[in-house]
């Protein structure tokens, strides 16, 4: 047999450094081991799971045994040092006790600040005495699809638990328990099962930008989360008022194009707008001459391109004074005066 090719001596060598170097990498401990996405996974994780909480719930059974209990469990935050906690309405609603466990294994008593069933968001404080560690809260207004999220809480009871992904997508909206649209919703692959409810998702900094709350049954990795900039709207509301204050016009309605011939004959800001399906008899859209059938494009000149727009708009500051609803109707534009009055609050 003829001489070995050169070629193999190199590999060789190659090979025996490429060991050696493997082996002098593992020598400096785990941490040169995580790659660019594992130090910043870990990073965000280290900055907000001691303010993660797991929330067990008990309610009355309304029907079997009197006086027999139900239990439930979600998941939970502190956003504040003196114990406020966030979390999902459909978690603490109804309860007649709410016991609150921290990281450290720590347990309190909660008491229930005020709940949104609207948005499926709820304000709990617990009486801790000392300094509480708390999560930081982001900006939901500045995400890009694409980024890094991260979910901590208990599904099916196993507290602090993590999982990974991206925003796969903004602005969605969702329909509430209360039946009402739940717009500015953050989709996300970051897996969450039942008990993840309440917990925050956030991003590569640790902070908040979500506060997860329903997924989609039978359907892989479509998860979604309340955005944090409506949190905080609903948790200063829920700070003065104890619940959220809306207007409430009467009306049922939906979403509609605009044929581009109706845009450019009136001029009008948006594609399309809230077709009124339905009028409350004695409301104030029918006092102030809305009719069914007749298309809402505007709101204090505001445009109006969709019923969650509407739902927006239709926000405390519009409660017993007079508001401009722009409409189109067959062949005109019309301006109509409303006055929207406070909704009732759910039960």
């Amino acid at each position: 047999m003829g001489s070995r090719p050169s070629f193999i001596d190199d590999l060789a060598r190659d090979l025996s450094a490429n060991r050696a170097d493997s082996v002098s990498t593992r020598s400096h401990g785990d941490d040169a081991l995580l790659d660019a996405y594992s130090q910043t996974v870990v990073g965000a994780l280290e900055r907000v799971h001691h303010a993660v909480a797991h929330i067990a719930v008990e309610r009355r059974a309304t029907s079997g045994s009197p006086g027999a209990a139900r239990g439930g469990s979600g998941s939970g935050f502190l956003f504040t040092p003196d114990g406020y906690l966030l979390t999902n309405s459909h978690v603490v609603h109804g309860a007649n006790a709410l016991r609150v466990t921290l990281a450290d294994g720590s347990t309190y008593d909660a008491d229930l600040v005020g709940d949104d069933p609207s948005t499926d968001l709820a304000v709990l404080r617990i009486g801790a005495s000392e300094v509480l560690p708390h999560a930081d809260l982001g900006e939901s207004a500045k995400l890009r699809v694409g980024q890094i999220a991260i979910a901590v809480g208990s599904p099916l009871g196993l507290t602090q638990t993590v999982t990974t992904g991206v925003v796969s997508a903004l602005g969605r909206s969702l329909r509430s328990n209360s039946g009402r649209m739940i717009y500015d919703v953050i989709q996300t692959d970051a897996a969450l099962n039942p008990g993840n409810s309440g917990g925050p998702l956030v991003n590569s900094a640790g902070q908040v930008i979500g506060v997860n709350t329903a997924i989609i049954p039978g359907a892989q990795a479509i998860c979604f989360a309340t955005a944090i900039d409506s949190a905080k709207w609903v948790i200063t509301q829920l700070f003065a008022h104890g619940r959220v204050r809306r207007a409430h016009v009467g009306i049922a309605g939906t979403t509609v194009p605009i044929a581009r011939k109706v845009q450019r004959f009136f001029e009008l800001g948006a594609t399309s707008g809230v077709r009124v399906m339905e009028l409350v008899k004695g409301g104030p859209a029918a006092l102030g001459g809305l009719r069914v059938d007749d298309t809402i494009v505007a709101i204090d000149g505001v445009a109006v391109d969709g019923i969650d727009a509407l739902q927006r708009l239709l926000d405390a500051s519009r409660i017993g004074r007079a508001v401009e609803f722009t409409i189109v109707r067959l062949t005109q534009k019309l301006n109509l005066q409303i006055t929207p009055v406070e909704q009732a609050v759910l039960a």
